[in-house]
C-alpha cells in the first residue's frame, strides 16, 4: 500500500535512509543522517513534491520521493527522483512498484521528465531504473569521493511526454 508519508514516518525513513550509508552504492552522505537533520527535507515535500512510504503487512518497506530539479524555475516540469527499499526487503520487486509510483505521481501533476542521480558503479539501481523506462543521458566523472574513492555518477532520464521537434 502507497500513501503519502506523515510526520510518525520519518524515523522509519531515515532508518532506512541510513542503512544504504554503508555500502557506499546509493548516497554521497558518508555518515549516518538524524531525524532532526532530516526535517527542513521531510517538510519540503508537499503535494507538488510528493513523499511517499510503500507499507507491507503495515511495516514501511521502502520510500520515494520528488524533488525540484536544479531550483530555477524554467527547471519546474523536471523532477528528481529518489528511492530507498529497506536492506532486508531488497529484491522482492518493492524498488520497481516505487520507481512506477514516482512516475505514475509525476506524470499526474503534469511533469514532463524525471532524473535519476545514480552512482555508476551502483548496478543494481541503474539496472531498475532502466527496466523503468530511464536511460543514460549523462556520466559526471569522478565528482565523489567514498572513502578516498573516486567515484562517478550517472544521470538517468525519462521523458513522460514527447519531446518537441525543434
Amino acid at each position: 500500500m502507497f500513501r503519502h508519508a506523515q510526520s510518525r514516518d520519518l524515523a522509519r525513513i531515515v532508518e532506512i535512509y541510513n542503512q544504504s550509508i554503508p555500502g557506499r552504492l546509493a548516497t554521497a552522505d558518508l555518515v549516518p543522517v538524524t531525524v532532526e537533520a532530516r526535517q527542513a527535507w521531510f517538510d519540503a515535500h508537499d503535494e507538488a513534491h510528493p513523499l511517499w512510504v510503500l507499507e507491507v503487512d503495515e511495516k514501511i518497506v521502502g520510500w520515494a520521493s520528488l524533488q525540484p530539479f536544479y531550483g530555477r524555475a524554467a527547471y519546474a516540469a523536471t523532477n528528481e527522483a529518489s528511492l530507498y527499499v529497506a536492506r532486508e526487503h531488497q529484491g522482492r520487486g518493492y524498488g520497481k512498484q516505487l520507481v512506477e509510483r514516482l512516475i505514475d505521481s509525476a506524470m499526474a501533476l503534469g511533469r514532463q521528465t524525471l532524473l535519476g542521480f545514480i552512482f555508476a558503479h551502483n548496478a543494481p539501481s541503474l539496472a531498475l531504473f532502466q527496466r523503468c523506462g530511464f536511460e543514460r543521458w549523462g556520466l559526471l566523472p569522478e565528482v565523489a569521493d567514498l572513502d578516498g574513492q573516486p567515484t562517478s555518477l550517472a544521470i538517468l532520464g525519462r521523458r513522460l511526454t514527447p519531446r518537441h521537434e525543434y
